[in-house]
């Protein structure tokens, strides 16, 4: 088995509300050198090994139906 792990986040210039939330609770907590912080989500999962090309195959997995390409980037890792 391979294990999967795909990364989503906005993409650069898309409001993140949930960043900014996170960035200005973390300031009024005390810690006033945090900026720009992004909230995404990881997807984690096996994959078995038969899968011929798993990059491809968990390509077409995130733009089919993990990710808004409209909207969200991704990063895949396999190990």
């Amino acid at each position: 088995m391979a294990k999967v792990k795909v990364h989503v986040f906005l993409k650069p210039g898309v409001l993140d509300v949930q960043g900014k939330a996170v960035e200005g609770a973390l300031q009024g907590l005390g810690w006033p050198g945090v900026s720009e912080a992004r909230v995404g989500k990881l997807i984690a999962f096996d994959l078995a090994d038969d899968v011929a090309d798993k990059e491809a195959e968990v390509k077409r997995m995130c733009e089919t139906l993990l990710a808004n390409t409209v909207i969200e980037s991704y990063k895949i890792e396999i190990a």
